[in-house]
């Protein structure tokens, strides 16, 4: 828990207040039934009606003191829990945006979600809770067992000999919950995945009409969890009913012996009312306690598995510059036989423990080289294609290129420079990109478009010009100003890819990356995009993957990759010469070849 301490720390004259504010609360609550005891026992039979008021008014005045006391200790903790949270979240958000793929690969998103969303509500919960119930519970049955000693210690003898009990069997049960809900939590991830996968992927769903078997998957997922979350629950449930039944056994001795004191005189009947009361308090402090414990289990599981996330070792350390690799060639960005395998990027990252009880390393990724000896060179302003089968590679090459991982052999560089040993703000800087999954958010056009750069109106005018997006875009009433539904639902796979185009243009980047970004668009407006590109964009270098020939055809170079392996290079009119596999998907896209 110290992860949780360095934010509570912040807040920590705050909690302080509100402790004392509880602390009082309670010590006033603790004095109503002492006063009804003197008030029966020793002012009734006074037989003055206006000393009764007096003490009945008295009551009524710290009852409502006790209101006040507590709602504000209330309110100040879940201002307190607010807060704290949201720097949790705040930095959370901001870990995962700067984790690196091999991290990604590890955490997965499904389980970020659920560490960001369940496991902090969890977090919040007990911070709350651990300002009121954690100071009010302990004081109810400490207090309760005090006030009863000065009363009367004989009756107080039977809650001395049973509080012990209750409490030593409230921390048993809840420290067996901890590794309980650990298992839960881990339930949850798996249900945010198979969520996560059918939203995305309901158009999948819907066409292969598969529906009751998405169901069946996301119960089975659903019942295990509840499974694990009911066995959790009835586990710290448990000291519920043993405490409320050691208790009722409590106030039947003390009834039963309290009676056979009042008639010996030893006892005056205003003590067994106020004894029946106190027992009531410690009642409610016990089952406090075990509330507290049961959010402390959560808690601690839910703190350890966004620790973990926060406090993952750094994966690709920027070196220091005499490290780097050099590198003599001519060429704006250079791959120097460059070998990549997502295993072994894995196997090269610090291990770091996902869960409290766990050290596993992520065992799905691709165990397979996926680059192989890559090697080439592009000038600045140069234009260069990437084109292969499915899955040979092709996006690999950018994931190295932006750092997103390390080559396993070789090395990469951009403007002579080892990537390695740049900062990876000002390397991402330089790009303008557009990947294969790329997404347009729920925001403006113009928003999306921008992406919180500086860029002009006139800036973004060109950038939807240019990416042939401002034709359909100034239709609307209200221009780049039109709301775009989550993922760009509103808008033709056509017009997504042109507005993310435009997105990638809009910073006038050095090196500009369209992952298969034209898959969607017709060819007149793809070849109108290229010329756009190549008349406002020249100094501009520019990588493209595509599927299609036309695409790449008219670039500076080309690469053919095939299951990792650069197969062929070279112009469009050397590789229909030298490469097969290059001749026959231009046979199969644009007809015979003459």
């Amino acid at each position: 828990m110290k992860f949780l301490w360095s934010y509570l720390k912040k807040h920590i004259w705050v909690i302080l207040g509100v402790m004392f504010i509880k602390l009082a609360g309670t010590a006033v609550e603790l004095l109503i039934p002492y006063i009804m005891e003197h008030l029966i026992d020793n002012i009734v039979p006074l037989e003055r009606l206006s000393l009764v008021c007096l003490w009945g008014g008295l009551m009524l005045l710290l009852a409502m003191a006790v209101r006040f006391l507590n709602v504000t200790a209330n309110r100040l903790s879940v201002r307190t829990a607010k807060r704290s949270i949201y720097a949790i979240r705040r930095d959370l958000f901001h870990t995962a945006l700067n984790l690196t793929g091999n991290q990604m690969d590890q955490i997965t998103l499904p389980s970020l979600i659920s560490r960001m969303t369940s496991d902090t509500y969890n977090v919040q919960s007990f911070i709350q809770s651990v300002q009121t119930i954690g100071i009010r519970a302990p004081i109810m049955l400490i207090g309760g067992i005090a006030v009863t000693l000065s009363m009367d210690r004989g009756l107080a003898m039977i809650l001395c000999i049973m509080a012990p009990v209750m409490i030593v069997l409230v921390v048993c049960v809840s420290m067996h919950g901890i590794p309980l809900y650990n298992r839960v939590q881990q339930g949850m991830d798996q249900i945010v995945r198979i969520m996560r996968e059918n939203i995305t992927g309901i158009r999948v769903v819907k066409a292969l009409s598969k529906e009751s078997y998405e169901t069946r998957r996301f119960s089975e997922a659903n019942q295990e969890t509840a499974k694990r979350d009911i066995r959790a629950s009835i586990t710290m449930a448990m000291p519920g009913p043993i405490v409320t039944m050691f208790l009722n056994i409590g106030l039947t001795l003390v009834v039963i012996f309290g009676a056979q004191r009042v008639n010996a005189g030893v006892t005056k009947p205003g003590v067994i009312l106020a004894f029946l009361t106190y027992f009531n308090m410690i009642m409610m402090g016990v089952m406090g306690l075990n509330r507290v414990f049961m959010m402390l289990s959560k808690a601690n599981t839910s703190a350890n598995r966004i620790a973990a996330v926060m406090h993952v070792p750094e994966d690709l350390p920027r070196l220091p510059q005499e490290k780097g690799a050099h590198t003599d060639r001519d060429g704006f960005i250079v791959f120097d036989h460059v070998t990549f395998s997502y295993d072994e990027g894995i196997q090269k990252s610090p291990p770091f423990k996902l869960d409290s009880h766990s050290n596993t390393r992520f065992a799905g990724a691709n165990r397979q080289v996926c680059l192989n000896d890559i090697d080439f060179t592009l000038p600045k302003g140069g234009s260069l294609g990437i084109i292969g089968a499915t899955g040979s590679g092709k996006t690999t090459v950018i994931n190295l290129l932006m750092r997103f991982y390390d080559p396993s052999q070789g090395h990469v560089f951009i403007d002579g420079q080892d990537v390695r040993t740049m900062d990876k703000d000002d390397l991402h800087r330089r790009f303008g990109v557009v990947f294969q999954n790329d997404v347009l958010f729920a925001d403006t056009i113009r928003e999306n478009i921008t992406f919180g750069r500086d860029v002009n109106d006139d800036g973004l005018t060109a950038a939807l010009e240019d990416a042939r997006a401002y034709d359909f875009v100034s239709l609307y009433p209200e221009t780049v100003d039109h709301q775009s539904a989550i993922h760009g639902s509103n808008f033709s796979g056509g017009q997504r890819q042109r507005l993310l185009i435009a997105r990638a243009l809009a910073a006038k980047p050095e090196i500009l990356i369209l992952d298969d970004s034209s898959s969607a668009l017709d060819y007149r407006t793809d070849a109108n995009l290229r010329q756009a590109i190549r008349e406002h964009h020249s100094d501009t270098t520019l990588i493209v993957i595509a599927q299609r020939v036309s695409s790449i055809m008219n670039l500076d170079e080309i690469l053919v990759i095939d299951e990792g392996k650069l197969i062929g290079r070279g112009t469009h009119e050397e590789l229909l010469k030298t490469c097969p596999a290059y001749r026959e998907i231009h046979e199969t896209q644009m007809g015979e070849v003459d």
